[in-house]
């Protein structure tokens, strides 16, 4: 299949505010795993996280919001990064065509509601802030700040949510329901999240090795990330740049636990082959593989294995997590990922998996650890959630 067309890219991460940041970060080895600075937390000088180093108040003015909005900060990140999207992809009459809005999220607005929880029946003045809690009303702020007025839905299956988003998009494409969509993901840091995390014993005290054999577990991260996809009718009416495009995507779910993946790698495999059915490709013929790469115990050992078992006995191409530059955001990391994926087609890279030194026990796979330069015709990309829901997308260079 030829796939479906990404015309425009936003982000905003710890590692850059806009896409040409975020690049330069990641082949010159910039990472942000620091302390946390906007959360007051008893957890301030245990943990390490990616976080973006803006207030709402910066967040707020660089949306020009008025000062009595009610904002969550997940819905300031994603407005932000969908902005730049639609500007990429150089939109200027949005609700011409067919447009939805596809947002994943797994927090919403938690991060005001922590914050104002106890003062709503005191303080009328954070009343407004209830209706900010739920995802949809987070999908709902980016569209009216792009001026969306189509479909808009919201996609919440914890870490693989933005590969979902990105395959629905897909899908609403190919059946012609939508003529273009903007798709991607979500989610700030939030005390809720930091908490729960670190009751789940995944958390590490110091910076995330992904296949590392001495892997502690997983820094916690902030993003936003957006792609704009467009039919082909768009793109030859427009006559519109093709930055890649998404040929294949699957997703399963290996049922084994509510927050580990099974230790075979049952449902990260059936959405490996399943991405694979559906881009018509073989698994020879990807040149990059970037992996969920999470760095805790169970995650590597489970996507490794799949990866073992998807290759058989075939070389497997380069991977690396880049999860060590940004943290784990999410719902938003499928989407944040997809935008490097692209970018490691245009520009012929590969990204160093960071810190690693030492092989694990169970397998001889080693990520790459230095910035290779290579033609790269097809990335595969992998995101896997709690509850077992595991995702898979394949972008490809557009074909000319």
């Amino acid at each position: 299949m030829k796939g479906v067309a990404i015309t425009g890219m936003g982000i905003i991460s710890a590692i850059g505010n806009n896409v040409a940041e975020n690049f330069e970060a990641l082949i010159t080895n910039k990472t942000a795993i620091t302390s946390i600075e906007n959360i007051t937390t008893i957890h301030k000088d245990v943990i390490k996280v990616g976080e973006i180093k803006k207030t709402n108040e910066e967040l707020i003015d660089m949306l020009k919001l008025s000062a009595d909005n009610n904002f969550s900060r997940t819905a300031l990140l994603g407005a932000i990064a969908a902005k730049q999207a639609v500007e990429d992809a150089k939109i200027t009459a949005i609700n011409e065509h067919k447009t939805g809005l596809i947002s994943a999220s797994s927090v919403g607005g938690m991060d005001m509601t922590e914050k104002h929880y106890y003062d709503y029946f005191e303080n009328p003045e954070t009343v407004k802030y209830i209706s900010s809690h739920d995802g949809g009303d987070v999908a709902q702020k980016i569209a009216d700040q792009i001026g969306l007025q189509g479909f808009v839905t919201t996609v919440s299956t914890a870490c693989s949510s933005a590969a979902n988003a990105i395959m629905l998009g897909a899908r609403m494409i190919q059946s012609g329901k939508l003529d273009r969509v903007i798709v991607g993901g979500t989610d700030a840091l939030a005390k809720f999240t930091i908490n729960g995390f670190k009751t789940l014993m995944i958390l590490t005290d110091g910076y995330n090795t992904p296949f590392d054999q001495n892997r502690k577990g997983l820094n916690l991260g902030e993003a936003a990330a957006f792609l704009v996809l467009e039919s082909e009718e768009m793109v030859q009416h427009y006559n519109k740049k093709v930055l890649a495009r998404v040929a294949g995507f699957g997703n399963a779910n290996d049922a084994f636990h509510q927050t580990a993946s099974s230790e075979n790698g049952d449902g990260a495999l059936l959405a490996m082959q399943k991405a694979f059915q559906v881009a018509k490709l073989h698994p020879e013929q990807i040149d990059y593989i970037n992996v969920h790469g999470t760095a805790t115990p169970n995650n590597d050992l489970s996507e490794g294995r799949a990866i073992i078992a998807l290759y058989e006995n075939q070389k497997i191409p380069e991977f690396s997590s880049t999860k060590p530059f940004t943290g784990h955001t999410l719902a938003a990391a499928a989407a944040i990922e997809a935008v490097y994926s692209v970018l490691a087609i245009q520009n012929g890279v590969v990204y160093p998996n960071l810190n690693f030194k030492t092989p694990m026990e169970e397998f001889e796979l080693v990520p790459q650890t230095t910035l290779v330069h290579k033609s790269i015709e097809h990335v595969l990309s992998n995101s896997f959630g709690f509850g077992g829901n595991c995702s898979t997308l394949i972008f490809s260079k557009n074909k000319v």
